[in-house]
């Protein structure tokens, strides 16, 4: 008995029709032209890394989630396995931030300083599908390696707004904070800088269970009251703005440093002024992301429309520095490609500026010479900007139209073989 083949694919994972590649081609298009005029350049990375690398602790849960390669021929040894390390020596990469690390640090003699990377492909995490969330799934990132001052954040921000502006979203907002604004809080408060990464990983779910429930969760960790209260009611002492970032300098005195003040406040203050898009920009004291690589500066955009991030980065000036033994400034920013796509395909959204479609069809008996008329036709108004497309007629020629519509065809041209010669 033969087994039937599957025609769905693979859970986390998705087929892709037509229209939405025409708005998946578009948006990419939109972003290399956008990022090239910020003097990004394109590069790219193998799908396939070292396990050694993917799980070397910078990557947070994510490590958690790799689709890991058993090895090959002659070096898979199942019966001699001892460990997982016996059986597997690659894996699929999970983000685009580590496999460019390793990139920067094999090839640094033969890139520019600063390096204005942009790169653009498929990851793939073994995580619960949900909505605008898969299990392969496209990035775009942008990085500039090399750069210690805050214009490489200023540069980034910029770029990632224009370019959001440009598919005319508007509602969005750019929260933006620091790690080591973070640890210079939880100090100030009596926490032991062993217990910081404990800490943060229950401040990330403020936007989830709310002032409450992070006490809560805090308390019952067995922390104590006192060091919760005033934490948390730092908080809520400071403003949304460059005066919350002045009061924090203030405030927590020497357990912040002056320059990272003032670069937070410099970053929000050039965007401000040089912005190209219509957004706003939030210094968000409570903003802590994930990945443990993260050094200095953190940013996310949020949308209103999706109710959650559609776009993340900071700064990791650390990452190189463990292939290369020798730190190298970077820092970067990625966009949610997947959530962008989805968004616009909600929202009814058409490319702009797209060819007109014209379609011939011809019927079954058409002679040679009249084929040869359509084909002439069809190239000349592919000259003229046409996407054309000839296709036989079919029976039912109205359902066959309807559909050609639907698709975005405004000229439909039926082909007879005693009235070619008219067309």
């Amino acid at each position: 008995m033969v087994m039937a083949l599957k025609k769905k694919p693979v859970t986390g994972m998705k087929d892709m029709l037509p229209k939405e590649m025409e708005i998946r081609d578009y948006v990419i298009h939109l972003i290399k032209e956008t990022y090239k005029a910020y003097g990004f350049s394109s590069m790219e990375t193998p799908c396939v890394e070292h396990i050694e690398n993917l799980c070397s602790k910078q990557g947070g849960d994510n490590e958690k989630l790799i689709f890991k390669i058993l090895k090959r021929g002659e070096k898979l040894k199942i019966d001699e396995a001892k460990e997982e390390a016996d059986l597997v020596d690659g894996g699929l990469r999970y983000d685009l931030t580590v496999p460019l690390a390793r990139y920067y640090a094999n090839h640094a003699n033969e890139l520019p300083s600063p390096f204005k990377a942009m790169q653009i492909g498929n990851v793939w995490r073994a995580d619960r599908p949900q909505r605008g969330r898969f299990r392969q799934f496209m990035q775009c990132d942008i990085d500039i390696l090399g750069e210690a001052g805050n214009l490489a954040e200023i540069e980034l921000i910029l770029a990632t707004t224009a370019m959001l502006g440009k598919l005319n979203f508007k509602n969005f907002t750019v929260c933006i904070n620091d790690r080591n604004i973070l640890k210079a809080m939880a100090a100030y408060c009596g926490f032991k800088e062993e217990d910081y990464d404990e800490v943060f990983i229950v401040l990330d779910k403020m936007d989830k269970i709310g002032r409450d429930g992070v006490a809560a969760e805090l308390i019952q960790m067995g922390y104590a009251k006192e060091n919760v209260d005033t934490y948390l009611g730092l908080f809520d002492e400071v403003a949304p703005d460059v005066s919350g970032i002045r009061y924090l300098k203030e405030k927590l005195g020497d357990y912040l440093k002056s320059e990272t003040a003032d670069g937070m406040e410099t970053i929000i203050s050039s965007v401000e002024a040089a912005k190209e898009a219509e957004f706003g920009i939030r210094f968000d004291p409570t903003l802590v992301r994930g990945q443990s690589y993260y050094t200095g500066t953190i940013f996310e955009v949020t949308m209103d429309d999706f109710g959650g991030s559609v776009a993340g980065g900071g700064r990791y000036d650390k990452m190189i520095g463990k292939f290369t033994g020798q730190d190298t400034p970077a820092c970067g920013f990625s966009i949610g490609f997947e959530r962008i796509v989805m968004l616009l395909l909600e929202n009814g959204y058409e490319v702009p500026g797209g060819r007109r479609k014209k379609a011939y069809l011809i019927e079954k008996k058409m002679p040679k010479e009249g084929m040869l008329k359509v084909l002439s036709l069809a190239r000349a108004d592919r000259e003229n900007g046409y996407q054309t497309m000839i296709a036989n007629m079919k029976k039912n020629k109205k359902f066959q139209k309807e559909q050609l519509e639907a698709d975005g065809y405004t000229e439909i041209v039926d082909c007879y073989a005693d009235s070619v010669d008219r067309l």
